[in-house]
């Protein structure tokens, strides 16, 4: 079977913070002498220079500024690099263009000028609102700030706005966790990101754990919580995604349906589909900014192909991840392999009850959902 295209975004990494947090394993570097800010956004622009062939004007679905901490790079900044983008790809009409960016007073300030560089959606990382969880976490915000900067991007002209918060934090009781969701809650953001602090390898956690809630205290969280959300009319749709309606993130979506992606900027990765190859491409960029600045090398660092074997594991990490019914259409289109080729997979998935089927999709149940590794497994 031939593969089809799926929609494409654009993810573009800025890879500098003011500090780095000790839960924290993206690709991520301290500020220590200043930001080559006009030298690395020539060498983004020539990274996406050197991808365009891979998409033949196809046009962008969605761009998403990520980092490091994006709201370290000035207004100015931002917006030489999305002209950049939008005069070398079509774009389709009502591009979501999401940026990240943290809470404190001096980024908050200039949301305004990221506003008008075309920016149409924030996520703000706020984390939590306790003070000493701030420090634990290693933020440079506080609670005030983390509100005023939410204040504010209700006023500007934005599409829509994301606090992401986090549970599970080090000694966090559920009235703990609770009180913070509630806080979140009341400052009525169109989307909250909502999800488990997890200790990740070659982090300064890693090397030093905290004590982490236990199993009973992180169920209560999660239950609680999603009563909490859902009266105040938010809409899970996906394990960590919570929405108004109409607010879901476009570019997360995109991914977790199995779309294409161009990753331009350190350490970026990217899913290109070519039908042509009957191929699904991943890239890696080069990720350490000195290695990615040297012109005497390519941006990238790795290339591979998606083997078929592979393809049914991806789509369904991805897609399962959602909420929504997954369409049976998606998966002969987007990995050009039959239903037949996952029949035994399936079958035992709908008798162990963690998936049922409905005319033309899988739906995943509530057990599938809490057990989500375990459905998972059942694809390699």
């Amino acid at each position: 079977m031939s593969l089809q295209l799926p929609p494409l975004a654009l993810y573009i990494h800025i890879p500098w913070c003011i500090q780095k947090c000790p839960y924290c394993d993206f690709n991520s570097h301290a500020v220590k002498q200043g930001i080559p800010e006009q030298e690395y956004i020539a060498h983004l622009l020539n990274d996406l220079d050197e991808d365009l062939h891979l998409v033949r004007q196809r046009p962008l679905h969605s761009i998403f500024i990520g980092g490091g901490t994006p709201s370290v790079f000035s207004a100015d900044g931002i917006k030489q690099i999305l002209d950049g983008v939008l005069s070398r790809m079509p774009a389709q009409p009502e591009l979501e263009v999401t940026m990240e960016a943290n809470p404190g007073t001096f980024e908050a300030e200039r949301f305004a000028g990221y506003v008008a560089a075309g920016v149409t959606r924030f996520s703000i990382g706020v984390q939590t609102f306790q003070a000493a969880q701030l420090s634990a976490l290693g933020r440079i915000h506080n609670a005030d700030e983390a509100c005023r900067a939410a204040e504010l991007a209700a006023t500007l002209p934005l599409k829509s706005y994301n606090l992401d918060l986090m549970h599970g934090l080090p000694g966090q009781t559920v009235a703990a966790a609770l009180d913070d969701l509630a806080q979140a809650i009341a400052l009525q953001p169109p989307h909250l990101s909502w999800y488990q602090l997890t200790i990740e390898p070659n982090t300064a956690f890693a090397s030093k754990p905290p004590t982490l809630p236990d199993d009973d205290i992180l169920w209560d969280i999660q239950q609680q919580g999603l009563a909490l959300l859902s009266a105040a009319g938010y809409q899970q749709y996906e394990t960590s995604a919570y929405s108004k309606t109409g607010h879901q993130c476009q570019h997360n979506l995109n991914y977790w349906r199995y779309g294409d992606y161009l990753g331009i900027g350190c350490g970026a990765h990217g899913k290109i589909t070519l039908p042509s190859r009957n191929s699904i491409l991943r890239t890696v960029k080069v990720k350490h900014p000195k290695g990615y600045m040297d012109l005497s090398r390519s941006y990238l660092d790795e290339r591979q192909q998606v083997e078929p074997e592979d393809r049914p594991f991806e789509f369904f990490m991805n897609r399962f991840r959602l909420l929504e019914p997954c369409p049976m259409a998606d998966f002969t289109a987007f990995t050009g392999l039959p239903l037949s080729y996952i029949t035994q997979p399936i079958t035992t998935a709908i008798n162990k009850g963690l998936l049922r089927e409905i005319p033309g999709h899988w739906q995943i149940t509530p057990l599938g959902a809490r057990y989500l590794n375990d459905l998972l497994t059942l694809f390699i």
